[in-house]
């Protein structure tokens, strides 16, 4: 079997994307499963030095971020590749089912959804304290296990407000999930990231996506000048929720909430708890906590209150091994 960097064996494959690969391996020195993310040959080989750049600052992105429900990067390297080195992240190996696994069997019970949405929001509030944007919150890349929500892929994240590599390119995302002063050519945000949020949630509590549109042109054209379907009726749903919903998807980015406020909207819903930046909750910017949240903000550690697990899924088990996405 192959290894890299004289540590890590890799087993076997587990993600093909347009520009990477994600193999199941093993730490020889840790003895421990982990996820190894290494660019395809044949993009590595247009890329060269740019792709070890661009995988390093992936690397660095994700490293940034110490959360629950982030997955965690461990390493970084280059393996000697016909040509060139090829570079590769060791990440850790998240265990379960991505949330697009589970909307494909209809949409989540509305609790689920929105404890799901509150673990997402709240690692977007720590990506954003570290300013980075992650630029792809969609459901293939919320990975649901018993511990929680994990967020993947921060392959295209980017430094909030700094401009795409090729201006007059296609803009990098998932369309659907793209806010829309992003195709005006506006740079990313955290308000970009929670237009995505916004749509997340949507889509877990009605199953659909909140535009219907057959081209990616005729998307564009809804989000700015309609407003979404209505959502179903979900019986007891906070009003609180179905507010934020809509104020998510606000065309204007200025009017949209910050992660932090997301995250301890949506866990209040459901009486969960996730982990927060304490360093936002400042006198200038009050938070609204709950009761946990007043006395988890009182205790000297850096989050919060601890991670809630991922609640049952109503769907099959969460027993498959290394759904990573490569992109």
């Amino acid at each position: 079997m192959r290894t890299l960097g004289g540590r890590y064996r890799l087993v076997n494959r587990i993600g093909l994307g347009g520009m990477s690969e994600v193999w199941r391996g093993h730490d020889r020195v840790l003895d421990r499963p982990v996820a190894v993310k290494i660019m395809t040959p044949a993009v590595e080989g247009t890329l060269g030095e740019t792709g070890v750049a661009l995988v390093r600052a992936e690397a660095r992105s994700a490293a940034r971020l110490a959360h629950p429900n982030v997955a965690s990067v461990h390493d970084f390297g280059t393996s000697p590749g016909a040509e060139r080195d090829v570079p590769y992240i060791v990440m850790e190996l998240v265990e379960g089912q991505t949330l697009s696994d589970h909307l494909a069997m209809g949409r989540l019970d509305w609790h689920i959804g929105v404890r799901v949405c509150a673990e997402v929001a709240a690692a977007l509030a720590a990506a954003h304290a570290e300013n980075v944007v992650h630029r792809d919150i969609k459901p293939a890349n919320i990975m649901l296990t018993p511990a929680g929500a994990k967020v993947l892929d921060f392959g295209i994240a980017a430094v909030v407000g700094s401009p795409d590599p090729d201006p007059d390119g296609p803009v990098m995302g998932t369309p659907a999930y793209i806010a829309p002063e992003r195709f005006e050519g506006l740079p990313a945000t955290p308000a970009a990231d929670m237009f995505a949020l916004g749509t997340l949630l949507y889509h877990c509590l009605s199953g659909r996506l909140p535009w219907t549109a057959r081209t990616h042109t005729e998307l564009v054209t809804a989000q700015r000048f309609t407003d979404p379907e209505p959502l179903p009726h979900l019986g007891d749903l906070p009003p609180e929720v179905l507010d934020l919903v809509s104020r998510c998807l606000a065309r204007d980015p200025g009017d949209r909430p910050t992660a932090l406020v997301a995250a301890l909207l949506l866990a209040e819903a459901v009486d969960a708890r996730v982990y927060v930046p304490l360093r936002d909750l400042t006198p200038e910017r009050p938070p609204v906590l709950s009761p946990w949240d007043e006395r988890a903000a009182s205790a000297p550690t850096s989050a919060a209150a601890p991670a809630a697990s991922a609640p049952p899924s109503t769907a099959t088990p969460t027993n498959h091994v290394g759904r990573h996405r490569a992109v």
